[in-house]
């Protein structure tokens, strides 16, 4: 089972988000999504007045293209004429324009599932919810090759495609905007229909099937039916500048299409007009001032102050909303009379100032009755933009200003709150270069949320902190950590801020330095580039290389054009390259296992469109690969078997795209093939599954966001990793072996040693152990190269945006961490031999254990840093400090984090009152973090004796006093607890057991709790039939459904049956006066079931459980069966012990593990709950089975164990007891 912890260091300034999708969840309290240009989704909580972000969901790697709500969960429900109503929160799908989809659960917002779109299906462009499957969600996607444009319905629980309603070219232009709505067929008004429209407003609808129903398979084939192409729009004038967004009423009779100057309202049944609002309309301003820029309609609204509006009681009601490129916005309300539209304005939003919203980008969305106003500000950067997002909140019930009291104007909203992201504050004086804004003017026109800029810019933004535009992650080598970020900034400076600790990097325990031991951000500057730094890496000379002065060069480019070579030991600046003639993009290192010359070689990607490769050794261009036909977006380089793949896109039109993918010889610089098309992302899939790294390198400032996404094994039974496009032959180990590389693990390891024993461990002493050892670089390299290699480093670290560190812990290498090491020890002792007999001092060595108990002592104080949650019990923190030398990082803004799935993290902002938002909404977090520091805490003990007081009272801290001094907090999943009580770590089995006896009383499952018993925060029920008691069980230990904390650990569905019988089990046997009294009867059966069932995650505990209750809970339960459960065992000990062949499909370990639990703990219960039917079984076995057989030495194991510990039991039985012995 997999239990990673995720922490993320943060940068001073904040990062740049410009919105280009919105969605708002209904959560108690209600959160808001925005998407961002460069991939990334910022969660937002509205709580009262307080409008702050709270998330960073990190799954995409391009533009967002679209957000929508989701019920993975929910029961299907097929009706067309009702809205499915579910009483599940809503969970988030998002969409970005290089195919992948996320579905981010409720609650923590993890993401759950994460999927590209097969390259068939084009790129996502809208999203649309289903009315009458909430579990599905309707994609529109499109493909510039020839204009090509699918239609899916996709299941938002495993996002496979369950039916095709269009694949091909549509009757109309591109899709500006989806619905689903009723069909307008008379035959069958059941049916429902996809309705599309274009961007001069014509319309089509695309009719869906209903044999897609709970299908769970992905299905390509095409269902171009469609009815014929009608256009709503009438005739479309030159000066209503294109369709900008278009709305459709609830009930789905209703069309708004919204152009730049006004906006129309249509019949969907007839395509009729109805009515119009023009600009000139709202007296808001001239009309060439600012343009509409989208609208929407909304939900139902009682403003209260609407009765001055002379509206019939029978007319049908509207609310609607425009919004404007100056940030205003105007609500209607629209009624329906004789055909006809009448709209009259009830209340506006104010524009921004020109002053603090010139160029900005505006979104409007929906909350109850308050509308939120989302702006993205422009702010230069040299030749650069970046963005800062803001939000407010306006009251549309709440007007401050009747219509009666200014004639002709409607009612000014009420803003209740606002907020942003912090570090930026408003310069006047500064302003956006107009270069930049016709530069970026394609940008800026987003035509999915239908947001036009100013063209006025005449504001701008002063940071109080510099502005990072790239950054990476270097951590060294395995043996040797030297942890360090490396940052470049738009004013073209880099920073290496490395984080040491005097506490971990001194021998000195003394209480008057105790004081000086924080963990502490210290760093040094590389100055030189004119332009923006937009790539770095970090690469290790080869130790044969004729270059040995210099061990690790650092790589930058920049926006100068220019690629800069620095010292990273020393910085000094070692050469510039001027081989590119545009903003070098991207730098790519080539695979640790690449041989000479290519391992002292990287490549270059610069907006030119070249791919040079350089040499570190010539310190010159090697090769220059020439002719793309624009910035290749995608570049993988197979350095071992010399080939490189160049994924371009060539836009002719923003509507147009088409994809081509070329392949080069490395070695002898010649293009070998050129694909087009969709097959190009494919082939560029199946390029990167043959290379076992990083598809743009290693330790390069590459987000590992950009990896290529594979099943793995949690969803993927197949041993074969199953891709979107096909079956390619490497194992799922190794593609998330790559998939989570992003940074640079040097696969070498230097041996090292020290006589300071007793210590508690620190890196000086790792240091110092280098010198004990001197031997040259080429010994070091060549003697130990091949010991790193295969091991796993227990931190990785990556950086998933700009600016932001995330630090992901795995917690089965950590506390297994020292038989690892001691094992690549004996390997390197016999490979330095005669290193060291070439060695300076020739010094015997001396404790290696203890280098080995130092290393591991460092990486679980270094864990335990970032990972203890500071400054709630501060008498904890003073002792961790004092004892253990763990000390809160200083000059880093530390926030909590969780790993979602296929390389996805939920990165949290930094704060105490954020960091408890997570232990406040998900259980499955609370297990998870809880589960590894009390693991960490127990490792500690077992490893230093002395921090035997620190680390008990760290392991109660978060098993007992946190939930005590914090209210409100979820408590950890006992599913999840369960499926860890049968880790190969003693440290990990004793966690979970602990956390699980301390959260059991509060967190048992609603299904399970007595009559008697009252759940906290629940009131008293009343009684209940026996029968609905029965099947409430039963439906709760049967459900098939993949539970969300499955894909926390990497299960599968029969993991969660069987934790949720481990979970029953425990209950009865530990908590009996708290469950359901027929609990113990319907989980009696499934127990024995799962013992017998060999399964390696909970057989062997499912046997303990029904040992210890066999007396008191099981006995009554199984009662006749239970011999014949002794038989039984009997026979699976024979099987499991018998030869290789028989138990092939068995490992030795799961073997060895179930065969003690079996012998030692459920035989000797099951023979005193039954001696007369375990004597006859035993008789039977003996007359039956061969003298070798190992049932006869269990049998006699048992029958010494039952004597030994019950003898008064066996007096009856004393002629069957004798008979036994002398037979066995």
């Amino acid at each position: 089972m997999k239990c990673p912890a995720v922490a993320c260091l943060w940068p001073p300034s904040p990062p740049s988000h410009r919105i280009s999708a919105a969605a708002v969840l209904f959560h108690n309290p209600p959160c808001l999504f925005t998407g961002g240009a460069d991939g990334a989704i910022v969660r937002w909580t509205l709580s009262g007045h307080d409008v702050r972000p709270l998330a960073l969901l990190c799954g995409h790697s391009a533009k967002i293209a679209a957000l929508a709500p989701c019920f993975p969960d929910a029961i299907q429900q097929f009706s067309s004429n009702s809205i499915c109503s579910n009483s599940t929160p809503a969970s988030l799908l998002s969409a970005c324009e290089n195919g992948v989809l996320c579905v981010w659960s409720a609650g923590s917002f993890r993401c759950r599932r994460r999927r590209r779109l097969p390259s068939w299906a084009g790129i996502p462009s809208h999203l649309a919810e289903h009315p009458s499957s909430p579990h599905h969600i309707c994609i529109a996607c499109s493909y510039g090759e020839s204009s090509n444009t699918s239609v899916l319905i996709v299941d938002s629980g495993t996002l496979l495609i369950v039916q095709t309603v269009f694949h091909g070219s549509l009757g109309i232009g591109s899709v500006k905007f989806m619905a689903i709505v009723p069909s307008l067929e008379e035959t069958d008004k059941d049916m429902q229909a996809v309705f599309v429209v274009d961007g001069n407003g014509k319309t089509q609808f695309l009719p869906l099937s209903k044999d897609y129903a709970g299908r769970d398979y992905e299905c390509s084939t095409s269902a171009n039916r469609v009815s014929s192409s009608d256009s709503l729009a009438g005739e479309s004038s030159s000066n209503n500048g294109g369709l900008q967004a278009a709305a459709i009423a609830r009930d789905g009779n209703l069309l708004a299409l919204i152009y730049e100057f006004h906006c129309e309202f249509r019949s969907i049944s007839n395509g009729a007009a109805m009515g119009e609002i023009s600009l000139p309309c709202t007296n808001l301003g001239d009309e060439g001032s600012f343009k509409i820029s989208g609208g929407m309609f909304l939900h139902h609204i009682d403003f209260g102050n609407a009765s001055n509006i002379h509206i019939c009681a029978e007319d049908f009601k509207r609310s609607f909303a425009l919004w404007y490129s100056n940030g205003s916005a105007t609500v209607y309300i629209i009624s329906i009379l004789d055909s006809s539209v009448n709209c009259e304005p009830h209340c506006e939003v104010p524009a921004v100032s020109l002053r603090s919203g010139g160029g900005s980008l505006f979104h409007l969305c929906q909350l109850n009755d308050c509308l939120l106003r989302l702006e993205s500000t422009p702010f230069s950067m040299g030749d650069l933009l970046t963005w800062k997002p803001s939000i407010t909140i306006w009251s549309m019930a709440e007007a401050r200003m009747s219509r009666e009291s200014v004639p002709g104007k409607c009612s000014s909203s009420v803003i209740l709150g606002e907020g942003g992201f912090s570090g930026i504050r408003f310069n006047p004086t500064q302003k956006v270069d107009r270069r930049l804004e016709e530069r970026h003017q394609n940008e800026i026109l987003d035509s999915n949320l239908g947001i036009i800029a100013s063209r006025k810019t005449d504001s701008g933004f002063n940071f109080e902190n510099p502005i990072i535009s790239c950054s990476m992650v270097f951590s060294g080598e395995l043996y040797y950590p030297q942890y360090a970020v490396v940052y470049g900034f738009y004013s073209g400076e880099i920073k290496v801020t490395h984080l040491q600790s005097p506490s971990l990097n001194s021998n000195s325990m003394e209480e008057d330095s105790l004081h000086h031991s924080k963990l502490n951000a210290s760093g040094c500057f590389f100055s030189g580039h004119t332009g923006a730094v937009l790539c770095l890496a970090v690469h290790r000379m080869d130790a044969s290389s004729r270059n040995l002065r210099i061990q690790r060069i650092l790589l930058s480019g920049s926006m100068d054009c220019t690629v800069r070579l620095w010292d990273f030991d020393s910085g000094s600046l070692m050469l510039v390259m001027h081989h590119h003639m545009a903003p070098v993009k991207q730098i790519i290192l080539p695979s640790t296992l690449t041989e000479r010359p290519w391992y002292d070689c990287f490549l270059s990607v610069g907006e030119d469109g070249c791919v040079a490769l350089v040499s570190l050794e010539t310190l010159r261009v090697e090769r220059m690969f020439c002719g793309h036909p624009s910035y290749p977006s995608a570049v993988a380089w197979d350095s071992r078997r010399g080939y490189l793949a160049c994924l371009c896109q060539c836009m002719s039109t923003p509507s147009d795209t088409v994809s081509t993918l070329y392949l080069w010889d490395v070695k002898t610089g010649a293009r070998e093939r050129i694909i087009r098309g969709s097959a190009s992302r494919s082939m560029l899939d199946h390029f990167c599954s043959c290379i076992n790294q990083s598809i743009l390198g290693e330790a390069t400032s590459s987000s590992p966001l950009i990896l290529p996404i594979v099943d793995d094994s949690g969803f993927s039974q197949s041993k074969q990793t199953k891709t979107d496009v096909g079956t390619v032959s490497v194992s799922s180990g190794d593609m998330l072996k790559s998939s989570r590389k992003g940074t640079d693990f040097v696969e070498s390891s230097i041996y090292f040693t020290n006589s300071n024993k007793g210590k508690l461990a620190s890196m000086s002493m790792i240091n110092d152990a280098n010198s004990n050892l001197v031997v040259n670089n080429s010994t070091k390299h060549t003697g130990f190269q091949h010991v790193g290699q295969s091991k796993k480093h227990p931190i990785i670290c990556s950086c998933p945006f700009p600016g932001i560190v995330s630090l992901e812990f795995d917690l089965s290498t950590l506390v297994s961490l020292q038989h690892s090491l001691n094992s690549d020890e004996q390997m390197v002792s016999q490979s330095c031999e005669h290193a060291e007999e070439q060695s300076l001092h020739n010094e015997p060595l001396k404790d290696d254990n203890f280098a080995t108990e130092g290393l591991e002592g460092f990486f679980l104080r270094f864990s335990l840093c970032f990972l203890h949650l500071w400054d709630i019990d501060l008498e904890l923190d003073k002792l961790l400090k004092e004892e253990m030398d763990v000390y809160k990082p200083n000059g880093f803004k530390i926030a909590a984090g969780i790993m979602g799935d296929r390389g996805s993290m939920t990165l949290m902002f930094p704060g105490l009152c954020v960091s408890l938002e997570l232990w406040k909404s998900s259980s499955e977090y609370c297990a998870m973090r809880s589960l590894l520091i009390v693991s960490l805490a127990q490792r500690m003990i077992g490893l230093y004796h002395s921090t035997t007081v620190a680390s008990s009272s760290l392991a109660a801290f978060y098993t007992r006093n946190f939930a005590e001094k914090v209210q409100d907090l979820k408590p950890p999943s006992l599913q999840l607890l369960v499926s860890f009580w049968q880790d190969p770590s003693e440290h990990v089995r004793m966690a979970a057991r602990s956390l699980f006896h301390c959260a059991a009383p509060r967190a048992i499952p609603c299904p399970l709790y007595g009559q008697n018993t009252s759940r906290p925060g629940t009131p008293h029920s009343s009684v209940i039939v026996e029968e609905n008691i029965h099947s409430e069980i039963v439906s709760w230990l049967e459900s098939f459904d993949i539970h969300d904390w499955v894909s926390w650990i990497g299960g599968t569905n029969q993991d969660s049956i069987a934790s949720r019988i481990i979970v029953a089990a425990a209950l009865v046997v530990w908590y009996p006066s708290k469950v359901k009294s027929k609990l113990a009867e319907l989980v009696a059966d499934r127990l024995v079931k799962l013992v017998m069932s060999m399964n390696d995650r909970f057989s062997s505990t499912a046997a303990e459980i029904l040992a210890e209750g066999m007396e008191g809970s099981w006995k009554s339960c199984l009662g006749p069966e239970i011999s014949q459960l002794v038989g039984d065992v009997l026979f699976q000990i024979e099987c499991l012990s018998g030869t290789p062949a028989d138990s092939v499909k068995y490992s030795s370990s799961m073997t060895e593990t179930i065969c003690d639990s079996l012998v030692g703990i459920l035989l000797p219960s099951l023979a005193c709950a039954d001696i007369v039917g375990f004597l006859n079984v035993i008789e039977d076995q003996i007359w039956s089975t061969s003298s070798d057989s190992p049932v006869h030495l269990v049998s006699l194991k048992t029958l010494a164990r039952i004597t030994r510990n019950s003898p008064k039991t066996l007096a009856l039985y004393l002629d069957k007891v004798c008979f036994c012995y002398f037979t066995c």
